[in-house]
């Protein structure tokens, strides 16, 4: 047993989102490096112990030894230091290769960093009632945020030379020689120790020299090893961090030093205090070392590693004989969980527990496709373009089926995809049905399982089947009191209450014999007892067809789960907890059905709001959801103008793949982009971009006249759902998106119909100015003041309508507190838009034609999107601006989808970015260089 020496707290390795090299979206992006308050629950950095005493000192006391280590042979970037009012020097602006990014296990610290922030953009615009903030237009390119470390002015404490017989360095030291070349950094010429600089002053952005190398140590009586797993004493009140031990040595002035590669808690990461899906023996391996004083060691620890293709049963052994497991790496870039290398050694299993009666013909034939599942799919942008992107790559990725409540939505992706197997419904009752299916599946013997048959309906074999053909051949001339039902198939299968008598469960769609389509019933399972051959012969062509997907069918999920309750439009927002507002459950929902589906592949879309809102609440409770279901993931958000849109569009996009999968990188930006939105600052690092100082060859920024000015003239009242083109295309944007599903020009345009504004407001249209610019303040009676706020104007009288209401409308001048020059905004030919939005009214938005006195139409809207031309929508106007409003900009979705089929196919590197081919879409299949970041 170890004497209970009191040590001093080591360093804290900082985790979470962390902060990395500045990047850059175009030409120039913000540094990602935040000061952050002490009191805040963002992520802080390291404290080490500064100098052994015999009572355990505060974090605050201790000071730091930032040092430079080497992991998978890479050069390492040695982190600077910030300047902390509490006296302690924290490493910073950690290099963006995970090696040398500096992190801590424990958010908790009290810190204040000094750093010094100038605006991230000259202006922000009036808010409204959009999805995301707008702020005024730029190329990004003169974007600069600058995010400057102020190095510290005070001598930091070092550790100072200590004996003590219960600490020390043991046995022979390292070879010279041998340590030279396992530890070179340590033994570089012309310093005389590493906390030292030439001028004799502390220099704490220096590694520290070492005099030579040990193979073990003593501390407290034990003895640890170079590869032993440790605990490392933290602050009074924290739990001991975890690490293994990678190197020892003695300085150039004495003092005796072991190396700590960290292992993160989940509550270290950026899951924080999600962690209630990962297990409490659960630990992270990160590729940050820090140097940390000797007697900072607590006690031995045996930490297993776990790899990505060991069986449950090995799993379990190794849970229950050890302290602490691993089997995932955890990196600041992306917020990335990545599994560990499988090992050849170990058990292998089986991802799947479902096996099925398919022959092998069969399952040769399944394996040419891939398949997809889109939830929450609204009218198909997401998987459109995962499809496109992953058809390019040479994958054959196909949506077989999709869900999305919206009726409309659901009529327009059938149309444009009658391949898919489209339910409107809940996506909680779709998840029932899957649950209900796979039942269904063992009673007719068509899957073994260990899930139990179905209770309303027995296996049935062949001796049954049988008797059941004998009675169902028995036509008996009986006379039968009153009408007797007979069925004579049934056609459709559903969990809910579609008879709508408050009595929810699984319903089969029933066409009765002798009577037609419109006398078909939804009928319960237990009303059906009598007929189970019907019921076998339903779910055999169901199984046989795919009509629904089991575990370990589906390749990929996708969708964009609604969360309503984290909208800047909801005033009474949870912010607490954002998971008991009902309308933020749907991000259970989807994770519970991929828990059940078990794919190999998962991508989740949603609003930046959701790592903004309640300091990333949802978003570390998605990024806990996936590691706690063993996926690997990592999380970045993208910004759809950055691949090819007149529009900025950021939104968050989630991946998730099984241990045994290549995680998917994200695909750099192709374009220059104007920036018309905030960055959430904690999370920006975590922005899909790239570094800044690269020398770029970008494609230039698209502006509405790209994308919308070959579209023929059409009036606020136009009634033609379809139309010819009148110009040839004027852009390769224009050429691009008229391109048919064949690959050839197509010859009709859908959907070019406006919103057809009221007659007031048509009137009021028309007499905005046709220049940039032009809104509601160029009307008569309106005066802008000083402070950029409207008034009336005394001296005009305040002009009506025929109708006798006002030109200028009350709602116009107070919008905003009267500072808004949205109303009845007009774009321009050489603008872009924040973000395409679900209505059309142009009352509190800038949505009117550049030239013509209407709103933009849906086509217009869908072409902002990505939509080709040829994707027709269904549904009332208003339900069509919806499904484009809401969908995943197309471009991004079919970067995404290329990504996917790299990872398919194993070709995805380690490196969270990858560049797209050069011209893409439009590209022959050729090498894409893996960026390392």
């Amino acid at each position: 047993m170890p004497s209970k020496r009191k040590s001093s707290p080591a360093t804290k390795p900082e985790s979470s989102s962390g902060s990395r090299k500045s990047k850059r979206l175009v030409v120039e992006r913000p540094d990602p490096v935040v000061a952050q308050p002490a009191d805040s629950d963002f992520e802080q950095e390291p404290v080490l112990s500064s100098k052994r005493k015999s009572t355990r000192r505060t974090t605050a006391e201790s000071s730091v030894v930032a040092c430079q280590s080497e992991s998978n042979n890479k050069k390492l970037k040695k982190p600077a230091v910030e300047k902390v009012e509490s006296g302690v020097a924290s490493p910073a602006d950690s290099d963006f290769v995970s090696e040398s990014n500096s992190a801590t296990p424990s958010e908790k610290s009290t810190r204040q960093t000094a750093v010094k922030v100038e605006p991230l953009v000259d202006s922000v615009a009036e808010s409204d009632f959009l999805e995301e903030e707008d702020v005024d237009g730029m190329e990004l390119g003169s974007l600069k945020k600058s995010l400057s470390i102020s190095p510290s002015k005070r001598k930091p404490k070092r550790a100072e030379k200590v004996k003590d017989e219960e600490c020390t360095l043991a046995g022979d030291p390292v070879p010279d020689a041998e340590a030279r070349l396992k530890w070179p950094h340590r033994y570089n010429k012309g310093k005389s120790n590493g906390t030292k600089s030439l001028n004799g002053q502390d220099d704490p952005d220096q590694l520290i020299q070492a005099k030579c190398h040990f193979s073990r140590a003593e501390v407290d009586g034990q003895i640890y090893y170079l590869e032993d797993d440790a605990h490392v004493k933290a602050a009074d009140g924290e739990d001991d961090y975890i690490c293994k031990i990678v190197e020892f040595f003695e300085a150039v002035d004495g003092m005796q030093y072991f190396t700590a590669q960290w292992f993160y808690r989940a509550k270290d990461t950026v899951i924080k205090s999600h962690d209630q899906f990962i297990d409490n023996k659960r630990v992270f391996l990160s590729e940050i070392k820090d140097d940390n004083p000797l007697d900072c060691l607590v006690t031995k620890l045996k930490i297993v590693p776990v790899p990505s293709n060991a069986t449950s049963q090995f799993e379990e052994n190794v849970k229950s004989n050890c302290d602490f497991y691993y089997d995932m790496k955890y990196l600041l870039p992306y917020s990335s969980f990545i599994s560990l290398p499988p090992d050849t050694t170990s058990p292998v299993s089986s991802s799947s527990t479902i096996s099925s009666d398919i022959d092998a013909g069969e399952v040769k034939e399944h394996n040419l496709e891939k398949k997809l599942l889109d939830l929450y799919s609204g009218c198909g942008a997401m998987s459109t373009g995962l499809c496109l992107g992953a058809n390019s790559k040479g994958v054959k990725l196909v949506t077989k089926w999709a869900v999305d409540l919206n009726k409309h939505a659901c009529d327009s992706l059938r149309l444009n995809h009658p391949e898919t197997q489209v339910r409107n419904e809940y996506a909680s009752d779709f998840l029932s049905l899957l649950k209900e299916w796979i039942q269904l599946c063992v009673s007719c013997s068509l899957v073994k399982s260990s899930v139990p048959p179905h209770p309303h309906l027995k296996v049935i074999d062949e001796v049954e089947e049988d008797e059941e053909n004998d009675d169902e051949g028995d036509d008996s001339d009986d006379d039968k009191e009153g009408e007797v039902f007979e069925v004579e198939e049934l056609l459709e299968v559903c969990y809910g209450d579609p008879k709508e008598n408050n009595k929810p469960g699984l319903y089969f769609k029933v066409r009765w014999r002798g009577y037609g389509p419109e006398e078909d019933t939804w009928e319960p399972i237990d009303g059906l007892s009598d007929c189970p051959k019907k019921i076998k012969e339903f779910v055999a062509k169901g199984f046989k067809a795919n009509l629904l997907p089991l575990p370990g069918d589906v390749d990929v999920v996708c969708g964009g789960p609604p969360c309503q309750g984290i909208s800047g439009f909801n005033r009474f927002r949870n912010k607490e907890n954002p998971m008991q507002d009902p309308k933020n459950k749907q991000l259970d929902v989807y994770m519970d059905i991929v828990d059940f589906l078990k794919p190999r592949f998962v991508l989740m879309e949603n609003v930046v709001d959701l790592v903004k809102f309640s300091n990333g609440f949802l978003g570390r409770y998605a990024l806990s959801r996936l590691v706690g279901m063993n996926y690997q993931a990592r999380m970045g958000m993208m910004a759809a103008g950055a691949y090819g849109l007149p529009q900025f569009r950021m939104r968050v996009f989630m991946f998730g793949a099984l241990s045994s999968e290549k995680l998917p990188q994200y695909p750099l930006p192709t374009h220059k982009v104007i920036v018309r939105g905030v960055i959430p600052v904690e999370f920006e690092s975590n922005t899909v971009a790239y570094d800044s100082g690269r020398d770029l060859e970008l494609k230039k920024e698209l502006f509405l006249g790209d994308a919308l000015s070959d579209l023929p003239l059409v009036e606020n009242n136009e009634p033609r759902d379809e139309m010819p083109y009148t110009d040839e295309p004027k852009s390769d944007f224009q050429h691009f998106i008229r391109m048919g599903r064949d690959g050839l020009p197509g010859s009709i345009l859908y959907d070019h119909r406006p919103l057809q504004l009221n007659e007031d407001d048509h009137q009021r249209v028309c007499q905005i100015p046709k220049r940039k610019g032009a809104n509601f303040r160029d009307l008569p009676g309106v005066r802008v003041r000083p402070d950029n706020k409207v008034e009336w104007d005394p001296d005009v009288e305040r002009v009506k309508l025929p109708s006798g209401k006002p030109l200028v409308p009350d709602y116009a001048m107070s919008f905003v507190g009267g500072s808004s020059s949205k109303p009845f905004g007009r774009l321009w030919w050489d603008e872009t838009v924040p973000t395409v939005v679900t209505r059309a009214e142009p009352h509190n938005q800038t949505i009117v034609h550049p030239l013509q006195d209407r709103v933009l139409t849906i086509r217009e809207n869908a072409r902002l999107q990505g939509f080709p031309d040829y994707y027709k929508l269904i549904g009332p106007i208003k339900e069509r601006y919806m499904q484009v409003g809401n969908a995943v900009a197309v471009p991004v979705a079919r970067a995404l989808g290329y990504s996917l089929a790299m990872s398919i196919k194993g070709l995805s590197g380690e490196a969270p970015l990858f560049t797209l081919p050069k011209n893409f879409p439009s590209h022959e299949e050729q090498s894409c260089n893996e960026v390392s970041q």
